[in-house]
Formats: C-alpha cells, structure tokens, sequence
C-alpha cells in the first residue's frame, strides 16, 4: 500500500493509519480514513501536500470535526486534521491564529487582553480554519465582521495572504467552499473595549448556550441553515419531528435545531434523520432545509 511508508518517510509527524473518524468527530461516528495526519507546521502541511500530488491520493482536510459529519464508509486517501497547528498571537488590537486553534479559546485569549468583538464566538466549538470555511456566527455576530484577512497554501503550495473582501463571505458561507485552497491562520481586527463589559457579554452568551443547547450529548452543532424569514427549530418543532429518532439519532427535546447521539448512533442514522426532517418541511411548509452541517465520505 501506498501509506505504509508515510509514518516513516515523515516521522516528525502524528500519522495513524486506518483509524475510525469517530475518535475525532463531535458525533462520534464516522468511517475509517486510509491515512490520517496532524501536521503542526506550514512547512509539514506542505510536505505532506507534497506527497499527495507525487502519489496522486486524495486529499481532505478538516479542522477539529465539529460541524461535520463523515459517513460510515470513511474517506479515501490522506485525511489532515490541522489541531496541531493552533497557535495564537495578539499585537495591539489584532489576533492572529491558526486554523487549526478552537475559535473559543481564540475568543478568551481576546478578552484576556481587553479586546471585543468576538464575544459572539464565546461558545462555537469550531476550529479557526472551520469558522472562515463556513463563516460561522452566532447571536448576531459572524467571523466576516472581524477578520482583516486570511492565510492560505495554495493548491500549487504557496502561502497567499487574502483580504476580507476577497474571501467571498456571504450567510454560512466562503469561497474556501469552492476551492481546495488550504486555511492556515486569520488575522482578527477587534477594538479595546471594557474588561467587565467584555465579560458580562461572554458570561451571558454561556449561559444562553447552556440552557439551550444540548450540551450533554455528542452532536455536530446546528444542522441547518437559517431559512429566509423562517426559524428552523420552529419548523422542526411545528412538525412534530422534536424528539423523533432513527437508530440512536435524535432531534433534540432540548433544541430541535440539533440532532443529538444518544445511543451509538451511526452517521447513516444522522444521514437519515436529516432527510427525514428536510421531507417534512417541504412537504408540510414548502421550505426547503440546507444543511449547515458538512457531510462527507463513502456510504458502506
């Protein structure tokens, strides 16, 4: 096999072949990838890309796996998981991170430094690199609002430095979506603000998410994007579908806008819920769901 040298051709690299995805995904299912990877430099990032082109594998990329779904037959090639890469820097009023950092810590090492301006990310459980790939928000703020630009390595290996305004940004959405460029780091513009203010706002945005997200099991966040002038859990709670299941998935009691794992849930089970539920708001609204939740990978 074309992977069984990988671990010794870069041996300062964490590399795991045949692993089962569901170690790594924030449901806890998901197929087997070929080969897995967590570079923790640029430089490793690009050998690897390197190889891929050499060996003419496949290659996905994901951040920490939150806001997705891999299907059970896994991913061919060479999966990256770029958590290793997560290093944070502040100078004056910008934060610069990798992609591969958790947008929550991002937003508390801002408000250890008196910055505001990511309050609103104070609980989105995304990777950096995840939340430029889907512009991700919550409670009215979104990453577009904040980013100066983004750092990206090429499909012909080079690292680009790309504005805001050359990034696409629209609802849930980047043209990262439709490229394979790489994310590697975004630089953050925020404003000095008050400490206590700061803290007063993350503080509430905590509570409001613990009292309304289903915490408490494994799921992939918000499934759906926000239908125009419509409010999705309503949607899904008018139809009846709050607490339906299929295997060990569930739409959530607690937020019907989730789908939760309760009982070993495949990701068919998750797969086959949310077609469920996009059936029955159109059939009985005429609306049609999208997914905000990527889902990728082979069906067994």
């Amino acid at each position: 096999m074309v992977y069984t040298n990988l671990i010794e051709l870069f041996p300062t690299i964490n590399i795991e072949l045949d692993q089962p995805l569901s170690k790594y995904t924030y449901t806890k299912t998901g197929g087997p990838a070929d080969a897995l990877a967590f570079p923790a430099t640029v430089t490793e990032l690009q050998a690897l890309c390197s190889w891929v082109k050499e060996h003419h594998v496949p290659l996905t990329v994901l951040g920490n796996a939150s806001n997705l779904i891999v299907r059970d037959g896994g991913i061919r090639g060479l999966v990256i998981i770029l958590t290793a890469m997560k290093n944070i820097e502040v100078t004056n009023d910008t934060v610069y991170a990798q992609s591969g950092a958790a947008l929550i810590e991002v937003s508390r090492m801002a408000a250890d430094y008196q910055l505001t301006g990511l309050e609103f990310a104070c609980g989105i459980p995304g990777s950096i690199g995840g939340a430029v790939y889907m512009n991700a928000g919550a409670y009215g703020g979104e990453v577009v609002d904040v980013i100066e630009s983004v750092d990206i390595l090429t499909t012909e290996g080079v690292v680009k430095t790309i504005a805001n305004s050359d990034c696409g940004f629209s609802y849930r959405h980047s043209r990262f979506q439709a490229t394979d460029d790489i994310i590697l780091g975004v630089r953050f513009k925020l404003s000095a603000g008050d400490s206590d203010e700061i803290e007063a706002k993350i503080s509430h945005l905590t509570d409001l998410r613990q009292s309304k997200q289903p915490l408490e099991y494994p799921s992939c966040g918000s499934v759906f994007k926000r239908p125009e002038g419509y409010f999705t859990g309503k949607l899904i709670q008018d139809a009846g579908l709050q607490g339906h299941r299929i295997g060990g998935a569930e739409v959530s009691k607690k937020h019907a806008g989730f789908i939760v794992n309760i009982n070993q849930a495949t990701a068919t089970d998750y797969v086959q819920l949310i077609a469920h539920i996009q059936d029955e708001i159109w059939r009985r609204n005429q609306v049609r769901l999208e997914t905000e939740v990527r889902i990728i990978g082979e069906e067994i």
